[in-house]
This record gives structure tokens, C-alpha cells and sequence, in this order.
């Protein structure tokens, strides 16, 4: 299976970029993993919040094929343990998920064709986190459902 990671806009905080890299680097015993950063939208000071999703949403769905199962990292969504979340990972894996893509979205949420188009929706937390944040919770929650599915001593129960 391929994962890939959508994130709307770039990543600031050097600390966060270097837990990033390390996440990702430990992914690749696993899996092939990418992530794909949409640029912020221009002149965004200039659109109503609708108009921004409407333009993140496409360039969101332009990175998503018609095969991929696309869930959205969205505060509605389902939470899962990580235990709860490996489990999903290897459903997917068994049902011959070829391609995940996640999306972690702009300030404002998603359009309603990314909602429409979304095979899911989940949720890391009921609390609030940056965006940037996020995408660091999200690789580390990636990869410990991994080493979950493998047995290995990263996860503590």
C-alpha cells in the first residue's frame, strides 16, 4: 500500500520539519510514503472563507485519483486509539487499498466536493492543534500504527 500525506501550506517551524523527517524516514520500512504540500492560496486576505476552501479543494482533488481511498484529517471525524488505528491501516491493507491519501486542510476546513469525495473522515483529537502540528502528530501516529501491525516495542500498552 501507498500512503500519501496532502497539506495545505508550508511547514515554518524548523522542529517540527526535523520530527517530520524522522517520522518519514522510519516509514519507509513500511510503506511508501510521500507528502505532497499545496502551497497557501495567493491573495487570500482578498477571498471569503468558502472561496479559500473552494480553491484548496481543487487543488486537493487534483492530487487524488479515482482509485484512492481519501480520508480527511477533519475534528468531525472518528477518533481511534493507535492500537484502534493500526487495525484500520491493515484493513485497508487487506481489502487491497492501493493508495491511502490523507489530507490535513487549510485554516477553514474543506470544500464540500473534497467532503463529498472523501471515503472518511478522522480525527486525532477533540482539541485544536496548528495545522503544522498536525502533520507531525499524523506521521508519528502513521508510523507507530506500523510497528503496532509488526509487534514491535515502539507502542506501550
Amino acid at each position: 500500500m501507498k500512503v500519501t500525506l496532502i497539506c495545505v501550506g508550508k511547514t515554518d517551524e524548523k522542529y517540527i520539519e526535523e520530527g517530520i523527517a524522522k517520522y518519514v524516514k522510519r516509514l519507509v520500512h513500511y510503506i511508501k510514503f510521500n507528502i505532497i504540500v499545496i502551497p497557501d492560496i495567493k491573495n487570500s486576505k482578498n477571498l471569503s472563507q468558502d472561496q479559500q476552501k473552494e480553491k484548496e479543494g481543487e487543488l486537493i482533488l487534483k492530487h487524488v485519483e479515482n482509485p484512492d481511498w481519501l480520508m480527511l484529517l477533519d475534528e468531525k471525524g472518528k477518533q481511534y486509539t493507535s492500537v484502534e488505528f493500526s487495525k484500520l491501516l491493515d484493513k485497508n491493507m487487506v481489502s487491497n487499498i492501493q493508495h491511502l491519501v490523507l489530507v490535513v486542510g487549510g485554516p477553514y476546513g474543506f470544500s464540500d466536493a473534497v467532503y463529498q469525495r472523501s471515503n472518511g473522515l478522522l480525527s486525532l483529537s477533540k482539541m485544536t492543534f496548528s495545522h503544522q502540528m498536525i502533520r507531525l502528530f499524523f506521521v508519528e501516529q502513521l508510523y507507530r500504527a506500523f510497528s503496532i501491525m509488526r509487534g514491535e516495542p515502539y507502542h506501550h500498552e
